[in-house]
């Protein structure tokens, strides 16, 4: 009894007939108005109810709906994500790099899991890595299978690189801002061209052919203490927001850090650049 008493249907349709009783009756006062017209105009009226009933009733449905299919979808990327996370430990490169694009696609759909995205890509150029353009003193670089096992490591982990690019939002755009954490990686070509980033950390990384930030917007610490770059470290017209740190950092190729704008003096203490580098212009 008490659940018929909440029912949105009962009371809906003694709200109607109330309503059609009470128009009818309203309108039987005005003498000019036949019976025929005031039963008609009330049951307009209680008509009018259930119709407002039934528009309710469907935008409840759509939206519980609606629910359900964003549930699922939660579900459903959930699993793929952990699907890829897993196939990162393939043993074939092929897999792991359709598993990193399988989490870029993922970043692209669902925002809320870039960040993550991010840092397990970042997480992966921070496994160890040999390699004969890192590591030309080890012993065993004639053994071509193990040379060429390398080589495709390096292929996916440039593919991590360009993918971590192509997730950050592009400078001057608003939005959350995204972390990058790379201290200890080993880089090839991180190239963050027009993109956006928040914090930034590369401590005691390794860089091998490049580090370009050209029209990079770092809207948080950037910190590159203790690092090693043996080709270029390009900073054109890059804008530097917060705290620069870039203590110990070895650069083997000359950069000019004039062409980049900082918010306050860089903190180059114990760094080491090249004959033909630049040091930043003026504050500001």
């Amino acid at each position: 009894m008490r659940r018929l008493l909440s029912s949105p249907l009962l009371w809906t349709l003694l709200s109607s007939v109330a309503v059609l009783v009470g128009v009818t009756a309203w309108l039987l006062m005005d003498r000019a108005t036949s019976r025929g017209d005031a039963l008609k105009t009330g049951a307009l009226a209680g008509g009018a109810i259930a119709a407002l009933y039934g528009l309710w009733l469907n935008d409840r449905r759509r939206r519980t709906e609606e629910d359900r299919h964003e549930i699922e979808r939660s579900r459903i990327s959930d699993e793929r994500f952990a699907k890829s996370i897993e196939l990162l430990g393939n043993e074939a490169d092929q897999v792991r790099v359709g598993a990193m694009h399988s989490l870029a696609g993922l970043a692209r759909t669902r925002p809320e899991y870039r960040q993550t995205v991010l840092d397990v890509l970042c997480a992966y150029l921070r496994r160890p890595f040999e390699h004969p353009s890192f590591d030309p003193d080890l012993d065993d670089w004639d053994d071509n299978e193990k040379r060429a096992a390398a080589e495709r490591e390096r292929l996916v982990r440039r593919a991590a690189e360009r993918l971590i690019r192509d997730i950050l939002p592009h400078s001057g755009t608003t939005g959350p801002t995204l972390s990058l954490n790379l201290s200890d990686a080993r880089l090839d070509k991180l190239g963050l061209l027009g993109r956006r980033v928040g914090w930034f950390g590369a401590d005691r990384c390794e860089v091998l052919s490049y580090l370009d930030l050209t029209d990079a917007q770092l809207s948080g610490k950037f910190l590159l203490e203790n690092a090693t770059i043996h080709g270029r470290f390009e900073v054109t017209r890059a804008s530097f927001e917060r705290k620069v740190s870039l203590n110990g950092l070895v650069v083997e190729a000359p950069v000019d850090l004039s062409v980049a704008t900082f918010a306050e003096a860089p903190s180059v203490e114990g760094a080491q650049f090249p004959a033909g580098s630049v040091p930043p212009a003026s504050e500001g």
